[in-house]
């Protein structure tokens, strides 16, 4: 594999990353809400896919960003009466987020993120000492 195919590759998969992790912050932010109204539905969390893509010109697999899917389980019920989002029972509806596997999730794109930070800087490495020998 040369350099620049490696260097493509490595920065399809910043851009994915970087895309996972904004949705992830927007699910994170919305936690907590509540319906604008009493009855009506709360955010739903937001899950990002990733597809396979062929760049021709390079003639190498990348990945890019897919659609943006919502998560279809069931929202968080709390028992609120006096809340004005509350439905007839007195039951809140709360977005189907939980926190601590949206950090997990966060945390696990970080590392992505890093590692194709390291194949690039690798890669700069490896073609600077390259244009060194040449000079030599």
């Amino acid at each position: 594999m040369d350099f620049l195919k490696s260097m493509a590759i490595a920065a399809s998969g910043l851009r994915a990353q970087a895309g996972r992790m904004r949705v992830i912050a927007e699910n994170i932010a919305n936690a907590d809400s509540t319906p604008a109204k009493a009855g009506a539905d709360p955010y739903r969390r937001k899950i990002m896919t990733f597809r396979s893509e062929l760049d021709r010109d390079l003639e190498a697999r990348t990945v890019a960003l897919g659609k943006v899917r919502t998560d279809s389980t069931d929202f968080r019920l709390k028992y609120e009466p006096g809340h004005p989002a509350a439905d007839a029972t007195g039951n809140v509806k709360y977005p189907n987020v939980n926190p601590l596997v949206e950090m997990t999730d966060m945390r696990e794109a970080q590392r992505s993120y890093e590692a194709n930070i390291n194949i690039i800087g690798a890669t700069r490495r490896m073609i600077q000492r390259t244009i060194d020998i040449l000079k030599a």
